[in-house]
C-alpha cells in the first residue's frame, strides 16, 4: 500500500516506479552501460587482465521507444517528500473518507495493471491513498451569477493555475469562451432554464451582421492608419516651411544691415536692432512651440472625452444590468408570493425535489468530468506501460534466441564427444588383438591429442567458459601446464579438464553472474554499502568482469581514513622520492621482481608489462614505511593486486593488507606477527579439527612450516587460480579472519586422505602439494563459511594478544642466552673460534 499526499505525488510515484524498472531491465541487457548515475564511480581501471576480459553482449537501445516514452510522460513533479525521504517520515494517518471519483480512478488503474500481470503476480495490489479532494476547474452555474468583471478575473486566475501543483492533470474541460458580452439577465435566464425557449439569451447580431461589422472595422482601421500618416506628413512639411522662413528672414536682415553700414548708421544702434530681431525670432519660435503644445492638449482632451463616453456607456450598461436584476428580483418575488398563496402546501415538496435533482445533476456532471481527467491520464500512463513492456519483451526474446543458439552449439559438440567416447567404450569392451590400426584406435588417438592440445580461437561459443579452458594460460595469465615435465604436464591437463567438467556440470558461474547483475542494477542510483546480501555475494565469488571495481571499492572502504589525510598525487610523490633518492630496499626489490610470479605471463620477463608496475608500487610502499622497507612476500601481494587494479590502487591495496588487516611486525625482519598467527592457528586446529590435530601430534608433523607461507602471501602459489581469487574476494572485504577460515577448510577438505597416511614423511610430502588438487571452489567455500561456524573474530584477537606476550618472552630469553654465550666465548679460550651466522655474513 503506497500512500501519497496528493494526486500529483501519486502520479509521480507511478512514473518513478516505471522509470526504475526501465533502467533496471536495460542494465540487465547492457552489463556495462552508464545510465544517469552509477552505484559506484564509473571509470574503474581493469589492471593487467583487462584485455583478457571477454566481450559482453550489449543490446542496442531503442531510440524511438525512448522518444515515445518522453512524449507520453505526464509532466509532473512532487509537491512533498517522496521516495526515501518520505519512507523515513512517520506514516500519515489514513483519511476517514476518500473522494469517490479518486477511489474509482485508482481502482481502475489497479484493475488495468492487474489484467496485464500473469501467474502469481495476479495477487499483487498497489493502492494509492491521498488526503486531497478532487477539484474542478470548470465554472459552475452558480459562478455565472457574478458580475462580468469578476467573471473575467476568475477566468484569468483559472488559466494561470492550470499547470500548478493543485492538480496532477494538465487537462482543462468545460471552458466557456467569452467571445461576446451578453446581458446578465439573459445569462441568468439561460442558466435557470436551458430548455425553455422563452428565456433563451439574445445575441448581439446575426451571422451576416457579424461579417458586416468586421468589414467596417477593417475599413475604419485602414482609414485611421492613412489619417495618421497624413498628419505626420503635414507636421514635417510645416517644420520645413518654418525653417525656410527663418532662413529668408535672417538673410534679409543681414542684407539690410550690410546696406545701412555704408550709410553711416551708428554701430550700437545696428547691434540693438540685431538683438531685437533675434528676440522677435525667439518669440516666434516659442509661439510655434506653444501652438504645438496646444494642439497636443486639444488631442488629449478629445481622447479623454472619448474615454468619458466609453465610461458612460459602461455605466449605462451596468445600470441596465442592475435594472435587469431588479426586474428579475421583483418578478421572482412576485412569483414566489403568488406560489405561496395558491399552492403553499405543495411548494416545499416541489422546491426540494427540484433542488435535489439539480444537485444530483451537478454532482453527476462533476463526477463525469473528474473521471474524464483520470481516464485521460490513465490512458497516457497505460500507453507508456504497453510501450515499455513491448520493448522489454523484445529484449528478452533476443536474449532467449542468443542463449538458444549457444545451447544448440554446445549440444551439437556434446553429441560429437559422446559419439567418440562410445567408440572408446566399445573398443575397451571388445579389444582387437591384431596389429592393424583400426578406426577406433584412430578415434582414441585423436581424443588424446585433443586433450593435450591447447584450445584454438576458432571456437567462439566456448568463450563463456573461458576461465576453465584447457589452454596455455588461464584468464589470470597463469600457466595451466608446465613446459618441461611431461608427466606433470598430463597431471595439469587432467586438473584443467576437471575444472572444466565442474563448470559444465552445474551452471554455477551463470547463476552467480545473474545475481551480481541484479544486485548492481538495484544499486544503480545508490551508494554501495556493507550489508549481508553483499557479503554473501562476495563469498560466492565476484565475476571476472566486476572484480576490478569491487576490489577497488573494498580497498577504498578500508583506507578511506588514510587517503583523506593525504594530498593529491601522494603516490606519485612517494614514487618520485624513491626513484631520485637513495633507497635501501631497491636492491632487494630488483632481485625479487622476476622471482615473483614466474608462471604468470604478465611477470615472466623483464619487458613484461607488470614488472615495471610491480617495481613502482614496491618502491613507493618502501618509502612510505621505512621500518618495513621491503619484505619477501610483499611482491606477491602486489602482483596479485595488479592483475585487477592500477598502480595507485594496488599501492593502497598493499597499505590495506599491511597496515589495516595484519597486526604490527607481520612483515618486519622478525616476522613476529606471522609467528603469532601460526600459534593461533594451532589452537584453532585443535578445536575445529581435533582428529587431524592429534594425528599430526602423533607423528610429530609441524604443519606450520606449510601454513606459514599461506598466511604471509594469502595463499598465492598454494591453490589453483580460481580458488585463489575467490579467497581474495572475501579477504579484501572481510579481513584476515578469512585466511584462518580457508586454511582450516583446506585441511578439512582432505582430512580423510591425510588420516590414512601413517608416517611423517608421507604426511609432510602430501601437505606440500595437496592444496593444488582441490578444485571445487563451491565445496571449499561451503566448508569455510558454513561448517566452521561459529568463528568469532574476538576469539582470534584475544589469542593473538596471549601468544604475542609468550613469543616476546621467548625472544627475551633467547636474547639473554645469546648475551650469556657471547660473554662466555670472550672468557673461554676454546669457544673464541665459534662465530654465529650473522657474524659470518657481516
Amino acid at each position: 500500500v503506497l500512500q501519497a499526499a496528493t494526486r500529483q505525488d501519486m502520479t509521480y510515484w507511478l512514473q518513478e516506479l516505471q522509470q526504475k524498472r526501465w533502467e533496471y531491465c536495460n542494465n540487465l541487457d547492457a552489463a556495462k552501460r552508464d545510465s544517469r548515475t552509477s552505484p559506484t564511480p564509473s571509470d574503474f581501471s581493469k589492471g593487467l587482465v583487462a584485455k583478457d576480459n571477454p566481450d559482453l553482449n550489449i543490446l542496442s537501445q531503442n531510440a524511438s521507444a525512448e522518444r515515445a516514452r518522453n512524449i507520453l510522460a505526464v509532466e509532473t513533479s512532487p509537491t512533498d517528500l517522496v521516495g526515501e525521504q518520505a519512507a523515513s517520515q512517520p506514516a500519515p494517518v489514513q483519511p476517514s473518507a476518500i473522494n469517490f471519483s479518486l477511489k474509482q480512478w485508482s481502482t481502475e488503474i489497479k484493475n488495468s495493471m492487474s489484467s496485464l500481470r500473469k501467474g502469481n503476480n495476479e495477487n499483487r495490489k498497489s493502492i494509492f491513498y491521498t488526503t486531497e479532494e478532487w477539484e474542478l476547474l470548470d465554472p459552475t452555474p452558480k459562478d455565472l451569477e457574478d458580475s462580468m468583471a469578476l467573471e473575467e478575473k476568475r477566468k484569468h486566475l483559472a488559466e494561470g493555475n492550470k499547470g500548478l501543483t493543485s492538480s496532477a492533470f494538465p487537462f482543462d474541460f468545460g471552458r466557456i469562451p467569452h467571445k461576446t458580452r451578453r446581458p446578465l439577465k439573459d445569462m441568468i435566464g439561460s442558466s435557470k432554464n436551458r430548455n425553455s425557449s422563452d428565456s433563451s439569451p439574445t445575441e448581439w447580431c446575426s451571422g451576416n451582421g457579424n461579417k458586416l461589422v468586421s468589414e467596417l472595422q477593417l475599413k475604419y482601421q485602414s482609414q485611421q492608419e492613412e489619417l495618421e500618416k497624413l498628419k505626420k506628413d503635414l507636421l514635417s512639411q510645416k517644420e520645413l516651411v518654418r525653417l525656410l522662413q527663418q532662413t529668408v528672414r535672417s538673410s534679409q536682415y543681414d542684407k539690410y544691415f550690410a546696406s545701412r553700414l555704408w550709410e553711416g548708421v551708428p554701430k550700437d544702434k545696428l547691434e540693438l536692432l540685431h538683438q531685437k530681431d533675434n528676440q522677435i525670432l525667439g518669440l516666434n519660435n516659442q509661439l510655434e512651440k506653444l501652438n504645438l503644445e496646444k494642439d497636443s492638449l486639444q488631442q488629449e482632451v478629445k481622447n479623454l472625452k472619448c474615454k468619458v463616453g466609453e465610461l458612460n456607456e459602461q455605466l449605462g450598461m451596468l445600470m441596465e444590468t442592475i435594472q435587469a436584476k431588479d426586474e428579475v428580483i421583483m418578478k421572482l418575488s412576485h412569483q414566489l408570493s403568488e406560489c405561496e398563496d395558491t399552492v403553499s402546501s405543495q411548494s416545499g415538496a416541489v422546491n426540494s425535489s427540484m433542488a435535489t435533482s439539480t444537485n444530483k445533476e451537478l454532482q453527476e456532471l462533476d463526477r463525469l468530468k473528474d473521471n474524464l481527467q483520470g481516464y485521460k491520464t490513465q490512458n497516457k500512463f497505460l500507453n507508456k506501460e504497453i510501450l515499455e513492456l513491448s520493448a522489454l519483451r523484445r529484449n528478452a526474446e533476443a536474449r532467449e534466441r542468443e542463449w538458444q543458439a549457444k545451447y544448440t552449439s554446445l549440444e551439437a559438440k556434446l553429441c560429437q564427444i559422446e559419439s567418440k567416447y562410445l567408440i572408446l567404450l566399445q573398443e575397451m569392451k571388445t579389444p582387437v588383438c591384431s596389429e592393424e590400426q583400426s578406426p577406433a584406435r584412430e578415434v582414441i588417438t585423436q581424443l588424446l591429442e585433443d586433450a593435450l592440445k591447447a584450445e584454438s580461437s576458432e571456437q567462439p561459443e566456448q568463450a563463456f567458459f573461458k576461465p576453465h579452458l584447457v589452454s596455455e594460460y588461464d584468464i589470470y595469465g597463469f600457466q595451466t601446464v608446465p613446459e618441461d615435465d611431461e608427466e606433470e604436464k598430463l597431471v595439469a591437463k587432467s586438473r584443467a579438464l576437471d575444472l572444466r567438467s565442474l563448470s559444465l556440470s552445474e551452471n554455477r558461474e551463470i547463476s552467480t553472474g545473474v545475481k551480481w547483475e541484479n544486485y548492481l542494477a538495484s544499486m544503480m542510483n545508490r551508494e554501495m554499502m556493507r550489508c549481508v546480501e553483499l557479503k554473501n555475494l562476495i563469498r560466492s565469488g565476484i565475476p571476472h568482469e566486476h572484480r576490478s571495481k569491487m576490489w577497488k571499492w573494498c580497498v577504498n572502504l578500508h583506507v578511506k581514513k588514510f587517503k583523506d589525510s593525504t594530498v593529491p598525487g601522494y603516490f606519485q610523490t612517494l614514487l618520485q622520492n624513491a626513484l631520485e633518492k637513495q633507497n635501501p630496499a631497491s636492491k632487494q626489490i630488483e632481485l625479487d621482481l622476476l622471482r615473483t610470479l614466474p608462471n604468470n605471463k604478465h611477470y615472466s620477463s623483464p619487458t613484461s608489462e607488470g614488472i615495471q608496475k610491480l617495481r613502482n608500487v614496491l618502491l613507493a610502499f618502501s618509502w612510505r614505511n621505512p621500518d618495513i622497507g621491503y619484505c619477501q612476500g610483499l611482491n606477491r601481494l602486489v602482483a596479485i593486486a595488479l592483475l585487477y587494479l592500477e598502480q595507485e590502487d594496488a599501492f593502497w591495496c598493499l597499505v590495506t593488507i599491511v597496515e589495516v588487516f595484519m597486526p604490527r611486525d607481520y612483515y618486519t625482519k622478525t616476522l613476529l606477527g606471522s609467528q603469532v598467527d601460526q600459534r593461533v592457528f594451532k589452537d584453532l586446529m585443535s578445536e575445529k579439527l581435533p582428529r587431524l590435530h592429534a594425528h599430526f601430534e602423533q607423528y610429530k608433523v609441524d604443519y606450520t612450516l606449510i601454513t606459514f607461507n599461506w598466511f604471509l602471501v594469502v595463499f598465492v602459489d598454494s591453490v589453483v587460480s580460481d580458488i585463489l581469487f575467490k579467497i581474495w574476494d572475501s579477504f579484501l572485504y572481510e579481513g584476515p579472519k578469512v585466511i584462518f577460515r580457508f586454511a582450516l577448510a583446506l585441511f578439512k577438505y582432505k582430512e580423510e586422505e591425510i588420516l590414512k597416511l601413517q608416517d611423517s614423511m608421507s604426511i609432510f610430502k602430501y601437505l606440500r602439494y595437496f592444496t593444488r588438487t582441490i578444485l571445487d571452489a563451491r565445496k571449499l567455500t561451503g566448508i569455510a563459511f558454513g561448517d566452521l561456524n561459529p568463528f568469532p573474530l574476538r576469539q582470534i584477537r584475544n589469542r593473538r594478544t596471549y601468544h604475542l606476550e609468550k613469543v616476546r618472552l621467548e625472544l627475551t630469553e633467547l636474547e639473554a642466552i645469546r648475551e650469556d654465550f657471547l660473554r662466555e666465548r670472550e672468557t673461554c679460550v676454546e669457544k673464541r673460534d665459534l662465530i654465529s651466522d650473522d657474524e659470518e655474513d657481516s
